[in-house]
Formats: C-alpha cells, structure tokens, sequence
C-alpha cells in the first residue's frame, strides 16, 4: 500500500501538513495555533514549490479520528509536522515514538474518558525513525532549547502521534511525520520569536527531507 501512496505522490507538488491544536482545560490559549497560521503563510523562496497545509484540530479523541483521515485522503501530503503544547517543559520535545498508552484520568474537550488504557492492545511503541535527529540538529542550528523524547505523554498529543504513525504504516499517510511538543509562551516578544524561528526551521527542514524522499 506504501508504494502505491508514493506513486500517487510522484507528480504531484510537493505538500506539507502542519498541525497544531486548540484550548483545552489548563491551557485555554494554545500556543500551536498561531504557530500552525504562521507557518501556513510562511514565503520563503525555498518553500516557493511547497504548499503547506495547516489545521487546527479540537482536543478530541473523536476529532482526531475524523479529521485526520479526511486530512490525509484529500490532501495527499508527502510529509506531516504536527505540534502540541507540553504544559510543564522549558524547551521543545521532539518526540521519537508514539507509546500504546491513553490517560483514564483526564476528559477530552467533548467530555469522553478513556476505560482501556492501550490504544491497540497487545501493540508495541512506533517509532518516528532517523529524522527526528535531523529536526533536532536544525531547531538547535536557530539557536532553540530543544530535546529529543522518548514520552510523549498519554493525552491527545501521543494519541495523534499514534494515529500518523499508524497510517504511515498501513500506506494511507505518509512515511515522513513528527511530532513536537512546544513550551508555553511567556508575555514578552522574545519566547514568541523563537517559537516561531524554531518552527521555521522545522518546516524547512522537513521540507528538503521530502525532496530527498
């Protein structure tokens, strides 16, 4: 089914999905919004061939599943950049993998509470793969605090990993996804400016990975 995927991809222009998510309980203003609207209107002459598709979606399991099928099977991009908010970190996670684990504690904006506490039961973790080195290498080439992780928690930012790496691995999404978590954004120009710096280089960086591919 992969091939079939990259074949379909093979004459068309090259497109990049970023996405980001809404308010939820604890974090009414999400910092990924503006970031998705920002890099969505991102000119730059090496992303002049490159169009970048930008979604917001609601904190819900429900919208999750809905949206980013639909997402995937209209647009059709090469590559997937997704961004979340990690409440409580410093400096930006660039998630590795996406771990079999859903929080029975917490709702989702809809109200819905997970009663199994595995997204497949009996799966292993999936891993994003080698490229999470290279977006490491150039979100600390702007001159950004970031990390490499290994938990990208139980809510909806590990359970969209989850879902991308999943359709990676059936043929309907693309093979070249990741997922960040970005830190709250202080009052102050200067924390907003290297969010934006570092979601730049993200977006460039992947870009020339999905020439490459």
């Amino acid at each position: 089914m992969y091939e079939a995927w990259t074949n379909n991809l093979a004459s068309k222009p090259l497109c990049i999905l970023v996405t980001g998510f809404g308010p939820f309980p604890g974090a009414p203003r999400n910092p990924t919004q503006a970031l998705v609207a920002r890099l969505a209107h991102l000119r730059r002459p090496v992303l002049a061939d490159v169009a970048v598709i930008g979604h917001v979606f609601p904190v819900s399991y429900g919208a999750v599943d809905l949206q980013l099928p639909d997402l995937l099977a209209r647009h059709r991009p090469h590559a997937l950049l997704m961004f979340g908010l990690a409440a409580r970190t410093p400096h930006l996670r660039i998630e590795t993998r996406a771990r079999n684990t859903l929080t029975t504690r917490w709702p989702d904006r809809d109200g819905r509470y997970n009663t199994n506490r595995a997204i497949r039961p009996g799966a292993d973790a999936m891993a994003f793969g080698p490229l999470t080195r290279r977006l490491l290498r150039a979100v600390q080439a702007s001159r950004v605090d970031a990390k490499l992780s290994r938990d990208a928690g139980s809510y909806l930012c590990n359970y969209l990993c989850w879902r991308a790496l999943e359709a990676a691995q059936n043929g309907t999404g693309p093979r070249l996804a990741a997922f960040i978590h970005v830190p709250p954004v202080a009052p102050g120009p200067a924390t907003a400016v290297e969010l934006a710096s570092a979601g730049e280089a993200l977006l460039l960086q992947i870009a020339a990975l999905a020439r490459r591919k």
